[in-house]
C-alpha cells in the first residue's frame, strides 16, 4: 500500500479534524455539555475520538432522539465557546498543504465538522488561501460519506472523480468515503484508533504528514503555479469568507 501504485494527485481532498488539527477538545466539550442536560453519562477524550465519525445530524437524532435539535444547540454553543482557543495544527500538516501547493495540486477540505465552523478554524490558522474549497457538513446535500460535498470539492478544483483524486484522512469512513466517491483512499497514520489499517483498507498509506509532506515535495513543480500557499489567491478558488 504504497502511494508509488497510485497516480500522481491531480487534486487532494483532505478531511479536517484529526488528519490536519486537532481540535478534539472542544467537540468533547461540546458533547459532554450535551450529555449533561440530558442526564447522559460523559465520554473520555479517548472515546470521543475513538466513537466520533458521521455528521451531527445523522448521529445526533441516534444518541438524543426526538429532542435532537435542543442537543445540537447546546453542543455548538460548547464548541464555538472554545474550538478556536484549543485549536492546533496537526504535527507537519501545514509542510504538507504547503508541499502540495508548491507543486501546483488544487486542495479542498471536506468533512463532518459545520461549515462555518469549519471555514472559521482554517481562517484561524491563516490556511484558507491554500484551498479552493472548505466543504462542511450542511454544506451539500447529504455529509460525508455521501458523494455529495465532494461534488462540490471537486468542482471547486476543476477534478473529475476518479483515482487521480486523493482523499486523505484517519478513519475507515474517510476511505470509505473515498471509495463512494471515485477517488484514491489515503490514510494518514495507522488508524489505531478506528480498527487498524487493515479494517481501514486504504489505498496507500502515509505514516503521518511529514512523510506525506516529503513524498509531495519531489513531485515536480507546475509552471503554472501561482501561489505557494502564503494566502494569494489562486484561479477559481471558492470566496469562502
Amino acid at each position: 500500500m504504497t502511494p508509488e501504485r497510485l497516480p500522481p494527485p491531480a487534486a487532494i481532498l483532505w478531511d479536517w479534524d484529526n488528519t490536519l488539527v486537532d481540535g478534539w477538545a472542544a467537540i468533547a466539550a461540546g458533547l459532554n455539555a450535551a450529555f449533561a442536560a440530558f442526564g447522559l453519562p460523559r465520554w473520555t477524550l479517548e472515546e470521543v475520538r475513538a466513537r466520533v465519525r458521521r455528521s451531527l445530524r445523522e448521529s445526533f437524532p441516534e444518541i438524543f432522539g426526538a429532542e435532537w435539535t435542543r442537543a445540537r444547540d447546546i453542543f455548538y454553543a460548547e464548541v464555538r465557546a472554545r474550538h478556536l482557543a484549543v485549536l492546533a495544527p496537526m504535527p507537519e500538516a501545514e509542510q504538507a498543504l504547503r508541499a502540495a501547493a508548491r507543486a501546483g495540486i488544487p486542495q479542498a477540505v471536506v468533512s463532518n465538522k459545520q461549515g462555518p465552523l469549519l471555514r472559521a478554524e482554517a481562517a484561524h490558522l491563516g490556511w484558507e488561501g491554500l484551498f479552493r474549497a472548505l466543504i462542511g457538513a450542511g454544506d451539500a446535500a447529504a455529509d460525508k460519506p455521501d458523494p455529495a460535498p465532494f461534488r462540490l470539492a471537486l468542482g471547486a478544483c476543476g477534478a473529475e472523480g476518479d483515482a487521480r483524486v486523493w482523499y486523505v484522512g484517519d478513519t475507515a469512513l474517510d476511505m470509505q468515503a473515498a471509495r463512494a466517491s471515485g477517488l484514491s483512499a489515503v490514510l494518514l497514520g495507522d488508524a489505531r484508533h478506528d480498527g487498524g489499517i487493515a479494517n481501514a483498507l486504504p489505498d496507500a498509506v502515509f505514516p503521518d504528514c511529514e512523510a506525506l509532506a516529503g513524498w509531495l515535495s519531489r513531485l515536480p513543480r507546475c509552471p503554472k503555479i501561482v501561489s505557494d500557499g502564503t494566502g494569494a489567491a489562486l484561479p477559481g478558488r471558492a470566496p469562502w469568507a
